[in-house]
């Protein structure tokens, strides 16, 4: 990454010198009717410097990207970049401002070169001739991707993860001097977000002036220089360097600190009941070996493995998603094996999918809040064709107080929560069904520190009472003390499945790689 040349057209008139404050936010607010999203919120961020907006959902963070943008107006107070304010999405384009918004932003049909540079020519003439974009993207794409992309098909065909490079390729290509990464790695696997740490690495030597909204722990601790603390729409501090922890920023955010995770003690508690699950002979493509593995009741299984290596598919199949190649998956409930051949099936096995792609299977964005939640529901709770909604409700403000989700009005459009709060209502909405089986893809994608430990301790309690619970992760760090054991893909497989005892960072990082311990990965990569 570090011969990228993403900073070659700077912006006359913006200074690039590092440790000069080229953010200043003074006492900003912003409502949305009755909901304050920013209440006198004010902190600096300097060029040169990684700085993290953190905060639970629902905080503000996403509506500082968006005045940051120039997308919205503050009801008071001031924003100033080098001294002058966004007024407009146009205006802070043309002040060195890109933003990279939580949300996948890009136009589905249209190619990959449309969308890296949707907006970027004028009425009558073009920025750049057609060859000179696909130069530069290109070479931009290969260097963050890793391998190269055509730039000629539609975004919609491409993977989740791919997508989410278009968008931050995109606003790398305008060459910015003030940038937000409004959850940005949230869709990335571990080898990719390493090269996303690359970089906003080579931004910051540049002088760039880097904001990171992220809940990952690990990222705020390995990238950032500062990071401001954002707790009902107020900045509640900003801490610097070695201050930043996990402890000092629950504290800050909730008043209080949590455990890196369940712990081992937790785990150890569980009974491992009869096997509810069993997969046999599956193949999820022509030529991959063939999978088989079973999941006893009581047991949270972990999901790892590099982008495109099969995790997602087998997720998919064995909810009846996705049809496999060959192999058969079962599941035993009551004492009846039910064979997963489609989504009905599994329905019936009961059995729930957390997807994890939001925008696109998770969520209905013409329906309210509740309508969102109710929707998988009323089928389930219906007696005679009539629907029970009082029923529904009750099941709604159980999972609204269990997960902490925060909203206004429950008629509003789903649109109106913060992703954060999106993402947990879909997980509310499968753990009302009280599944025997339930898989989750990446269910903390988007979802607060303290907000994940909260799904944590679900996920153990619907372990303890006798589920199995399938649970992929990007994130390595929320496999330890939480799984019993972890299937690690690769090529569409089952490459190693770790044990209790041996799920370490470490060992899952290796595996991933293709390798049973670090030491062989490090000595491929010398």
């Amino acid at each position: 990454m570090r011969n990228v040349d993403l900073m070659a057209a700077p912006v006359p008139g913006v200074s690039t010198t590092p440790g000069i404050d080229a953010v200043v936010v003074r006492k900003v607010s912003k409502s949305f009717g009755e909901a304050h999203a920013l209440r006198s919120c004010s902190f600096a961020a300097r060029s040169g410097e990684v700085h993290a907006i953190v905060g639970e959902n629902g905080s503000g963070k996403s509506t500082l990207a968006k005045l940051l943008a120039g997308v919205l107006h503050p009801d008071a107070g001031t924003i100033e970049v080098n001294g002058k304010r966004p007024t407009s999405p146009h205006a802070a384009r043309a002040m060195g401002i890109a933003v990279v918004f939580q949300e996948i932003l890009v136009a589905e049909g249209a190619t990959v070169l449309d969308n890296l540079f949707v907006g970027d020519d004028g009425l009558f003439r073009a920025r750049l001739s057609s060859r000179k974009k696909q130069v530069q993207a290109q070479e931009l794409l290969t260097r963050l991707v890793g391998t190269p992309v055509d730039l000629d098909v539609p975004v919609n065909e491409l993977p989740l993860n791919t997508r989410q490079w278009i968008v931050i390729a995109r606003a790398l290509l305008s060459h910015p001097r003030v940038i937000v990464f409004d959850e940005s790695t949230a869709a990335l696997d571990h080898s990719s977000a390493e090269r996303f740490f690359d970089v906003m690495r080579q931004l910051r030597a540049d002088g760039v002036c880097v904001l990171l909204v992220s809940h990952r722990i690990h990222e705020l601790t390995t990238i950032c220089d500062r990071a401001t603390v954002l707790s009902d729409g107020v900045d509640v501090g900003t801490l610097t360097g070695t201050e930043i922890t996990e402890v000092r920023l629950l504290e800050l955010m909730r008043g209080e600190s949590r455990p890196t995770a369940v712990g081992p003690s937790a785990r150890e508690a569980r009974a491992v009941g009869d096997k509810a699950l069993a997969v046999s002979g599956l193949k999820l493509t022509p030529y991959a070996a063939p999978i088989d593995l079973t999941v006893s009741a009581g047991e949270i299984v972990g999901l790892a493995g590099l982008e495109g290596h099969g995790q997602v598919e087998f997720m998919q199949t064995i909810t009846g998603f996705r049809e496999p190649v060959a192999g058969e998956v079962t599941v035993t409930s009551r004492g009846i094996r039910h064979v997963i051949d489609s989504a009905r099936a599994a329905e019936r096995a009961n059995m729930a999918y957390i997807p994890g792609d939001r925008k696109v299977e998770g969520i209905f964005p013409n329906l309210s809040v509740f309508e969102n939640f109710g929707v998988a529901l009323y089928r389930r709770t219906a007696r005679a064709g009539v629907i029970n909604r009082q029923r529904v409700k009750r099941m709604f403000s159980q999972q609204v107080q269990n997960l902490s989700i925060r909203m206004g009005h429950t008629d509003a459009p789903i649109n109106s929560l913060s992703g954060g709060n999106q993402q947990k209502l879909v997980v509310g909405r499968a753990l009302a069904a009280a599944p025997l089986v339930l898989a989750l893809n990446d269910p903390t994608r988007g979802v607060d520190i303290g907000a994940k430990y909260d799904i944590y301790a679900l996920l153990h309690s619907l372990a303890t009472a006798g589920k199995v619970v399938l649970f992929l992760s990007n994130e390595i760090e929320e496999f330890l003390g939480l799984c019993d054991r972890v299937f690690v893909f690769r090529s569409q497989t089952v490459f190693r499945t770790l044990a209790a005892s041996e799920i370490t960072s470490d060992a899952v990082l290796a595996a991933m790689f293709g390798y049973t311990n670090l030491q062989g990965l490090g000595d491929a990569q010398h």
